[in-house]
């Protein structure tokens, strides 16, 4: 089953052809990663997808929802979070969890159970009314992610989530992604570190607007005659005629 469906989805502004005409599938409980440079048009496709931009021309479903139509349902049924982390620096760790629990939606019982889960889960409990700002790295990180799949939406969209973190870090955050594909939640990121293009099931790669490959890794880098991403992304890239 598909839970995103594009089809020529195509994003231009005044000349200026950002996205163009692209293509793909995602799968339910699939981690889908979304490459390319910057200025490759990953970004707005993905807000495009999320329901923030509306599309020039062309087709698209999220979750079963048109991205035309059905933007305000879009944003209801998906999760985000950007490389900032998305969360409040200057509210304590169990008013993020209330606040972003209202904005899913979710009643004041199930912000309530879920707040308490969460804390319990994430070994937060004495940090309950610490606030984020002064939480290290890793912990904002971890808590940022269990924040945008608080409402159990069907996807979530990482926007560059391991962004300035240690690769010890990163690599725990990816324990995470992978619980998370394990109960169901598809799993769309972008990401600059290569060594995590190979842990996604399949794997795209924007150059110029347009997706120049599509394929899991292992199949990326047999098509390249290469044992390394970071050797098929470099190949693609140089294509690139536009810049930042």
């Amino acid at each position: 089953m598909n839970v995103i469906e594009a089809k020529g989805l195509t994003k231009r502004f005044g000349a200026f052809t950002a996205v163009d005409r692209i293509s793909f599938e995602v799968r339910s409980g699939e981690i889908f990663g979304f490459l390319g440079a910057n200025g490759a048009g990953k970004t707005t496709a993905m807000r495009m997808l999320c329901g923030l931009s509306t599309p020039t021309c062309g087709q698209a479903s999220v979750a079963g929802y048109d991205v035309y139509r059905d933007a305000e349902k879009i944003k209801r049924h998906i999760g985000y979070m950007s490389q900032k982390f998305s969360l409040y620096d200057d509210l304590k760790v169990w008013e993020n969890i209330r606040l972003f629990g209202g904005i899913y939606g979710l009643s004041d019982r199930q912000i309530k159970d879920k707040t308490g889960e969460l804390l319990t889960v994430l070994d937060l409990e004495d940090k309950r009314n610490v606030f984020v700002g002064s939480l290290p790295l890793g912990w904002k990180q971890k808590l940022a992610f269990s924040v945008a799949i608080l409402h159990d939406p069907k996807i979530v969209f990482l926007d560059e989530p391991t962004g300035g973190v240690d690769p010890v870090t990163r690599r725990r955050f990816w324990e995470l992604i992978y619980e998370a594909s394990r109960k169901g939640i598809t799993v769309f990121v972008t990401t600059h570190y290569m060594d995590e293009a190979e842990y996604c099931n399949r794997v795209s790669i924007m150059v110029d607007g347009r997706i120049e490959a599509l394929d899991t890794p292992s199949n990326l880098k047999s098509a390249f005659q290469t044992d390394s991403m970071g050797d098929v992304f470099y190949a693609l890239a140089r294509q690139a005629k536009r810049g930042d």
